[in-house]
């Protein structure tokens, strides 16, 4: 196995990649000569959850407790402001690499036993450009003697390189909208027909204050959720999919955050939504030796 440096890059077919082995996620990517994604500086700390990799749980836990198997387990609330524990163990987590080509790369990662999360789980994504995009690949396996939570998300923020995605153009295949309450975790579902949530046909985002997930994702022949993206003044465009293993996408304009504030948008694919280790709703149970694979990946245009 290769030992790990601060970060790794892929590059071929006009496209750049850099993986942040701090948290194993995607700190930039380019192609075709612009920016795709929001990314953040070389030797930073990724802020805002940019490019970052959710795993064991995506999204929001509250009071970072829940029961499994019988036994009730305590997190750390790292977002203490409202008391929830939030977007997993790894983000920054060392990750190694285990495999690097110039076009693709896999690094690795064990999850050890820890307060809060007893179990053991051996990570592994796998990051491949090709004239179709960025693939990112995720495999989770259950490394311990007994059966365990999971679920897995990922935090790229999408740019078209214009100065807020207001004017952007957006196509989203959630069916039904989760309304969150002060806290972000998620108290009822909605049909977006009729709301300000509907996506389903390509329209600009305008004001519309974007923090929620969406389910019911409508899907293609080949079984990928798609959100699309485009600049109608420059004509750049992007599409991210997801397969079948994400049931649930989070669209985030980051109007709080004073390094988003509206200038890209978080598409999270997501395995689980928010709570989900409280609620089952999602939730995957991986038996020791039993792996989940997941896929998502971006097409720009």
């Amino acid at each position: 196995m290769v030992t790990a440096n601060e970060e790794i890059e892929l590059s071929g077919d006009d496209q750049r990649v850099v993986v942040d082995l701090t948290g194993g996620g995607l700190r930039s990517y380019s192609a075709r000569g612009r920016e795709v994604l929001d990314g953040y500086a070389a030797g930073e700390a990724s802020p805002s959850g940019r490019g970052q990799v959710l795993i064991p749980w995506p999204n929001r836990l509250e009071d970072g407790s829940y029961e499994f198997d019988g036994r009730h387990h305590q997190l750390e609330l790292n977002e203490p402001e409202r008391s929830n524990a939030i977007h997993g163990l790894v983000r920054f987590a060392q990750w190694t690499v285990a495999t690097r080509e110039a076009k693709r790369a896999v690094v690795e990662h064990e999850l050890e036993p820890q307060p809060g999360y007893p179990f053991a789980l051996a990570l592994s994504i796998e990051y491949s450009l090709s004239l179709s995009g960025l693939r990112v690949q995720t495999t989770a396996t259950n490394a311990g003697s007994e059966p365990c939570p999971y679920g897995s998300g990922a935090h790229p923020y999408v740019t078209l390189g214009t100065e807020t995605v207001d004017e952007a153009v957006l196509h989203a295949p959630g069916r039904v909208v989760l309304h969150s309450d002060e806290r972000g975790l998620p108290r009822e579902t909605e049909p977006v027909d009729g709301t300000d949530y509907d996506f389903t046909r390509p329209r600009p985002i305008g004001s519309t204050q974007l923090d929620h997930a969406f389910t019911d994702l409508h899907r293609g022949l080949d079984g990928l959720a798609r959100v699309e993206l485009a600049d109608p003044g420059s004509r750049a465009a992007l599409s991210l999919w997801a397969d079948e293993s994400y049931g649930y996408l989070q669209l985030f304009t980051g109007d709080p955050l004073p390094d988003v504030a509206r200038r890209s948008l978080a598409v999270e694919p997501m395995t689980c939504p928010a709570n989900a280790f409280r609620t089952g709703e999602g939730l995957i149970r991986l038996e020791p030796g039993e792996s989940f694979t997941s896929a998502w990946g971006i097409s720009p245009a």
